[in-house]
């Protein structure tokens, strides 16, 4: 998989709880297809933690920046 240091990983998985911040944000900032994300998570989470995890951003359209019409958290020259 990719290199990442703690501090990358760290903030990949507060990227990936927070709501907003969709999978291609992580995507185009570290590397990491959604399914790499996933598994990851997977990895890096207590198995109860994941699930929870994976109910709360399954179907969450604010995941997926196609899905998301906000521009609130993008920069200016992605507009």
């Amino acid at each position: 998989m990719h290199d990442l240091d703690s501090a990358d990983l760290d903030r990949i998985v507060e990227m990936a709880w927070e709501d907003r911040t969709p999978f291609e944000a992580i995507a185009y900032q570290f590397g990491l297809s959604e399914q790499e994300v996933i598994a990851l998570m997977r990895r890096t989470l207590k198995s109860s933690s994941f699930r929870l995890w994976r109910r709360r951003v399954s179907g969450r359209k604010t995941k997926h920046a196609v899905t998301n019409p906000s521009d609130r958290f993008r920069a200016s020259c992605h507009k």
